[in-house]
């Protein structure tokens, strides 16, 4: 029997979830729109991967070996953000990022879910307010072996390999990074 992994298991909730709160205003379900906010391609943590892939080593043979093929993607982390509309001044905003991996590194999928609501302190003004929070999205680097001769061979961190370090502290400096995960907007706007 094989293990669900922790992500499916978080975004089958979520999408439940998501589901619910949908189905959850039936009398309203007539006037709920949804409208795409946001659509792009890569992330900090996808810039982060990449500047990963800066610089190389030379093995003992003299031949360089460059980062750079393993820290690069073939599809980009792409990131999809919705609204949908319960009420004139009330929305759920959701979204989701298709996640990306490379030979030395994986991020996540991510989900993306909040809300928005705003109201009209005069009848020239808005005050919005927006919250949301993001699962998944988790850049972790990937470990290599390396032989090192008559030393034998070892599990390090891939970038560090060549480096002065014992092969066992190199692991302590791989990249386990999460991105930003809950994002507050405040804001007001006169018109005149």
């Amino acid at each position: 029997m094989r293990e669900k992994s922790g992500s499916r298991v978080r975004f089958r909730t979520m999408a439940l979830l998501l589901c619910a709160l949908i189905g959850a205003f039936p009398a309203a379900a007539q006037d709920i729109t949804t409208s795409l906010v946001d659509i792009h391609q890569g992330s900090p943590l996808s810039d982060r991967a990449r500047s990963l892939g800066n610089g190389g080593y030379e093995l003992q043979n003299g031949t360089f070996v460059s980062f750079n093929q393993w820290y690069r993607a073939s599809w980009v982390d792409m990131h999809v953000d919705l609204l949908t509309q319960i009420t004139e001044d009330t929305g759920i905003l959701w979204g989701f990022g298709t996640g990306e991996e490379g030979e030395k590194y994986r991020i996540e999928p991510s989900l993306k879910l909040g809300f928005l609501t705003q109201m009209h302190p005069t009848p020239n003004s808005t005050l919005s307010l927006s919250l949301t929070t993001t699962i998944g999205g988790k850049l972790t680097e990937k470990s290599c072996e390396a032989d090192y001769g008559d030393f034998g061979t070892y599990r390090v961190n891939c970038r560090l390999a060549a480096s002065q370090m014992a092969p066992e502290e190199t692991l302590k400096y791989l990249v386990n990074a999460k991105p930003e995960s809950q994002h507050i907007w405040l804001n007001y706007r006169v018109t005149f």
